[in-house]
């Protein structure tokens, strides 16, 4: 990877953004993908587009924008917030962090409080701990102060931080998906390297898919765009760690390459596509059953409007839904390279439709 590309990289996934609050990530996407796409620009759901080329088929990479987060839902008398998590937590994970939540004059530090061990019946210290229990200390002395610096509804992140690790590995809280809103715009860039390809491609940083049920700023741009076509591109779990069944749930390794979904939402055309480029780039990739749904974007894409063919490609993570999640860089720009080789392989004469 670039390091330019990395820098980036690692600029957009230090930015808070939680579901339904992604403005800020989406500036930084949008203004690095002003430096080099044909056109850039954001709808009133907060997807962000980069377009190149005007041809057909109309082709979209899709890659989510937000994060899981917190959402404060109540302040006592002492100054104290009680929250809720905003998408899928494991309430474990709260006790102990730190984090950072966006008030209405910035950003606000906590920390997320929890009675101490020691003043435990022996019962409370053999429950797990669970959201309502839990609250957050902002330091305030009293309600009036702390309505001072944050409102109900205020969002909020855990206050952690990208790291670099040995093997090209990278930690962040929020792979999950920053990542797949990163790699589209890396596949278009590399796109702009060389021959243009004959379809329209469009990178679209899509809003509230840790949070929707209806499919979110995924199925609104794909309407929009029109897209004949789209790929997904989001993480799954790798299982490479102590005490997974890989019988159960599939082998899937960092620095495997990306991952190809077979079933729910995808089409065979596009999946059987994407395998063509992976073996004529030489680039590794897996296979991932998906039988009833992929829990992503592409069931919000490929029934959007009169139908899109719709493939997944995912990227492998290890510990999703933490403040350290991690992936390998190699599969990111692997992925990448992926896309553009079958945004080149498309033209007019490019039929989905099954025969």
């Amino acid at each position: 990877m670039k390091p330019d590309s990395l820098t980036f990289l690692k600029t957009l996934l230090d930015t808070p953004g939680p579901s339904a609050f992604e403005a800020a990530p989406a500036r930084v996407w949008r203004a690095e993908a002003e430096r080099f796409a044909e056109s850039v620009r954001a709808d009133v759901s907060g997807n962000s587009f980069a377009v190149l080329g005007d041809g057909r088929p109309r082709l979209m990479f899709a890659g989510h924008i937000d994060e899981i987060g917190v959402m404060v839902t109540y302040i006592d008398d002492d100054g104290y917030l009680s929250f809720d998590g905003i998408g899928g937590w494991d309430p474990q994970v709260f006790v102990g962090q730190r984090v950072v939540l966006l008030g209405r004059g910035g950003q606000v530090t906590g920390v997320v409080g929890k009675k101490a061990i020691h003043l435990m019946e022996k019962d409370d210290r053999e429950r797990v701990s669970k959201i309502e229990e839990l609250w957050i200390d902002i330091g305030a002395a009293n309600r009036g102060e702390a309505e001072h610096r944050v409102r109900i509804g205020d969002p909020g992140v855990l206050a952690a931080s990208a790291l670099d690790f040995p093997n090209g590995r990278l930690v962040s809280r929020c792979i999950d998906n920053r990542i797949g809103a990163f790699v589209v715009l890396e596949a278009l860039r590399y796109l702009t390297d060389g021959a243009r390809p004959l379809a329209q491609v469009t990178a679209v940083a899509t809003t509230r898919e840790e949070i929707s049920s209806v499919g979110g700023g995924a199925r609104s741009s794909a309407t929009a765009l029109e897209a004949d076509v789209a790929i997904v591109v989001d993480v799954t779990h790798a299982t490479d760690y102590p005490g997974l069944d890989k019988r159960k749930h599939g082998d899937y390794r960092l620095g495997g390459g990306p991952v190809l979904s077979r079933g729910a939402a995808v089409s065979e055309i596009v999946f059987e596509r994407l395998v063509a480029a992976a073996e004529a780039e030489a680039i590794p990739y897996s296979i991932e059953a998906a039988s009833r749904d992929t829990r992503t974007d592409a069931e919000g894409i490929f029934n959007a409007g009169r139908g899109i063919a719709t493939a997944l490609v995912s990227v492998p993570n290890r510990y999703m839904h933490s403040p350290n999640e991690m992936v390998a860089l190699e599969d990111l720009d692997r992925t990448a390279r992926l896309l553009a080789a079958f945004a080149r392989g498309l033209d007019g004469e490019t039929s989905f439709i099954p025969r």
